[in-house]
């Protein structure tokens, strides 16, 4: 049983770091193929530590949590049966470890492909470098939550007030432009109003004309019988 587990233990690095990793694999799925891009050797020789110090943290999880599930105690709930066959239960118990590490090892593998982690972790090394690149002071809190939530707050708020400000003055220019097209709308109805009226009373001012002089040309007595 020891065996296994220190072969288990063993396979884990190689599962996260080796080139057949779930980390690879999912560089290979989402199209981020570190070969592409080569890295420097002590960023290669970093990246590899992060894993390698994850991959230790895990273990030693597992060994803790494996202790929890020490054949004494796996014997002590199925005493009947370990009393009946001892070889039989401790076999049992061999097979129930070996289940189980292999279960948990299996999750940690997905955990570590479905969250990214080497992605991530990529992302770490892109934050220190800028942090060391920044020469301004790092925000600390002040021991005030009152002034330490403002500070929070206040940019966002601006940022807020810039954006509905930016808002304002585009529906503003639009208002503007849908002002002057009705102000040029309503002159032009006006003109056209103005030459309706004209010609009406020029129309009218010739036929008074006309019946003016069809009058003069024929007095009415002419047609008196």
């Amino acid at each position: 049983m020891e065996e296994s587990e220190a072969t288990t233990q063993n396979k884990t690095v190689d599962q996260v770091c080796g080139p057949n990793s779930s980390v690879n694999r999912t560089n290979e799925a989402t199209g981020e193929v570190s070969s592409q891009v080569p890295n420097p050797p002590e960023e290669t020789a970093a990246r590899y530590k992060r894993l390698k110090l994850f991959d230790k943290v895990m273990q030693k999880s597992l060994e803790k949590f494996i202790d929890h599930a020490s054949f004494n105690r796996f014997a002590s709930m199925f005493r009947p049966l370990y009393k009946k066959n001892p070889q039989r239960m401790e076999s049992i118990h061999k097979q129930f470890i070996e289940e189980l590490q292999r279960t948990i090892q299996d999750d940690i593998s997905r955990l570590i492909e479905e969250g990214r982690l080497e992605l991530k972790l990529n992302e770490l090394d892109q934050l220190e470098s800028a942090a060391k690149k920044n020469a301004d002071p790092a925000w600390r809190p002040s021991g005030v939550p009152e002034q330490d939530f403002c500070s929070f707050l206040i940019p966002y708020y601006q940022k807020q007030e810039n954006y509905m400000r930016q808002e304002l003055k585009k529906i503003q220019a639009e208002n503007a432009a849908l002002s002057q097209k009705a102000q040029a709308g309503r002159e032009s109805l006006a003109q056209t109003e103005l030459r309706i009226s004209t010609t009406v009373d020029e129309w009218k001012a010739s036929v008074t004309e006309f019946e003016r002089l069809a009058s003069s040309l024929y007095p009415a007595d002419v047609f008196d019988v």
